[in-house]
């Protein structure tokens, strides 16, 4: 096999399992997610044997994913600021302890209700810490060119552990118990964690300064607020995930409803739901140029759509293994459109924050909706709860038609490297001192609206790169001086700017620079918010 730096520059659906990094990790991964569906098999199925309403079962799903949406941004906050490798390694160990004490727990037969879904929640915080530092270290194994394939194949991959853990977990569940599901998943960090000590990443740019974790946080949330191509991808996705959550949470009593139903079933439906996805990830790549990422989505959205009818309207094993199948060949083909998407909107900087909303936004979605569905099903029906779930589905995909997923694809945001050294502070200040940054244009009359328009445009860049406030104000004295200013947190803040600037921005930059009619340029000044004075003894 390759390695990192002799693999072929030839990009195809399989391109990236030339660099040995990404394949060993991809192979480790492969494992531990085939322990992830057992658990998550093996929990749903053990809350329906402890408590079968409905608002306690979808609790379950519920308790998995609400940890993200609470944690996932201090998560991506430490992976933008620590060794993602070490972090991981930590994380893993952690869960092993975990999840080995609730298997033997479910062996003993201790478990209740309550202890199910505060080891579910744990378990879920642990995974909420790992995600965002994980998907960050994609680009680190591969090429840009090859990011696209390597996201489906990771997709590929926790879709083939989905085809084949549920069908483990409901084979184990029947003839060796209900902890065989929960050992074996903690086996499977082992198997993750061996692999990230063999993996040797590349060191990565050091860092001057680090902000506080509250300060990295916020800087974060800006950047996505004002990163319009990511912004999009995350109203997209809560319109979609919102609804398609419906059946997962109600899986387990879809199953238990049919007649002479078990875990047997359960597990098939749930491997189906796999098989389909591992085929959505295999036809994906064929339709690349022929379909765009709106229209993907779409036709995901109503395929999904159609399973949640399938799955409300039969009871018949065979309609709803097809369903199953459908749903998973649909699901796929969304979350893999908003992946690629997401990754592609964020630059390196910012990516595991960045990555951590979306996840916020997506195991949200997720979490309300599991805890939504549970309700309605308790005061209706299962069947009528898919039903309504399926129209949502429709109508969200409908309001959101005119947000496009996918308008990153053509930026480039690598690092630009086009600002000049900033000035030495006073050997007297702080770098935690605020700052502001100004910047004056001369702009000639007739170029006045081409100027404030594209300025305007380029005030998110600076918001997206840390400032905190943006203004843009024209001398009464003299009415073709125009002066542009930005706060940041600290002056540190603005040093990590000139790192955070992509080639994209750089662009943007310079079609505001050309309206300044002086040959040498706007002149940037750089002010600091003095410290206070020290009181002096009377």
């Amino acid at each position: 096999m390759s390695t990192l730096t002799d693999a072929k520059p030839v990009v195809s659906p399989w391109s990236p399992f030339g660099y040995r990094a990404f394949a060993l990790l991809w192979v480790a991964t492969l494992i531990s997610n085939i322990g992830t569906w057992m658990h998550d098999v093996g929990a749903g199925w053990l809350m329906t044997t402890l408590n079968s309403s409905p608002a306690i079962v979808t609790l379950v799903q519920a308790a998995t994913t609400l940890p993200f949406f609470l944690f996932a941004l201090l998560a991506g906050a430490l992976a933008d600021r620590l060794d993602k490798r070490r972090m991981l390694i930590t994380i893993n160990l952690v869960l092993f302890g975990v999840i080995s004490v609730l298997a033997l727990l479910v062996w003993q037969e201790q478990m209740t209700p309550v202890l199910l879904i505060l080891f579910t929640f744990v378990i879920g915080t642990g995974a909420a810490f790992m995600a965002p530092a994980w998907q960050a270290v994609v680009p680190q194994l591969i090429p840009r060119e090859t990011l696209k394939p390597a996201i489906a194949l990771n997709s590929m991959g926790i879709n083939i552990s989905r085809a084949i853990g549920p069908a483990l977990a409901g084979i184990l569940i029947a003839g060796v118990g209900l902890a065989a599901p929960f050992a074996l998943n903690a086996a499977t960090h082992l198997v993750i964690i061996a692999a990230l000590v063999f993996w040797r990443s590349e060191a990565a740019p050091s860092r001057t300064h680090h902000g506080s974790i509250l300060s990295e946080m916020a800087t974060g949330l800006r950047h996505v607020r004002y990163n319009g191509p990511m912004l999009a991808t995350l109203v997209r996705a809560v319109a979609f995930f919102v609804f398609a959550s419906a059946y997962w949470s109600l899986l387990p009593l879809i199953a238990r409803g049919v007649a002479d139903g078990g875990s047997e079933l359960y597990g098939m439906l749930m491997a189906l739901i796999g098989a389909g996805a591992v085929t959505g990830a295999l036809v994906l790549p064929r339709l690349t140029g022929k379909l765009t990422s709106n229209q993907t989505v779409q036709f995901g959205t109503l395929g999904t759509a159609a399973a949640l009818t399938i799955l409300a309207l039969s009871a018949e094993p065979l309609a709803l293994m097809a369903a199953a199948f459908l749903g998973g060949l649909s699901w796929i083909a969304v979350l893999t459109s908003f992946n690629v998407s997401a990754q592609l909107a964020l630059p390196d900087w910012v990516r595991a924050r960045g990555l951590a909303v979306f996840l916020m936004g997506f195991f949200g979605s997720m979490a309300l909706g599991s805890i939504l569905w549970g309700q309605i099903a308790t005061a209706t029906s299962v069947p009528i709860t898919l039903l309504i779930a399926a129209t949502g589905l429709i109508a969200g995909m409908l309001l959101t038609r005119k947000v496009d997923v996918g308008q990153a694809e053509s930026l480039d945001l690598f690092a630009a490297n086009a600002w000049p050294q900033a000035p030495a502070l006073d050997p007297s200040s702080s770098m935690d001192q605020r700052a502001m940054v100004t910047v004056e244009y001369r702009i000639a009359e007739a170029d006045r609206a081409g100027f404030t328009a594209a300025l305007q445009i380029f005030a998110k860049e600076r918001l997206r790169n840390g400032a905190t406030r943006w203004d843009l104000h024209q001398s009464v004295e003299d009415p073709e001086v125009w002066i542009e200013s930005f706060h940041l947190p600290s002056w540190a803040e603005h040093l990590e700017q000139h790192a955070r600037v992509t080639r994209h921005d750089a662009d943007l930059q310079q079609s505001v620079r050309t309206f300044d009619i002086r040959e040498s340029g706007p002149v940037v000044r750089h002010f600091v918010v003095p410290q206070a004075a020290t009181p002096q003894p009377i």
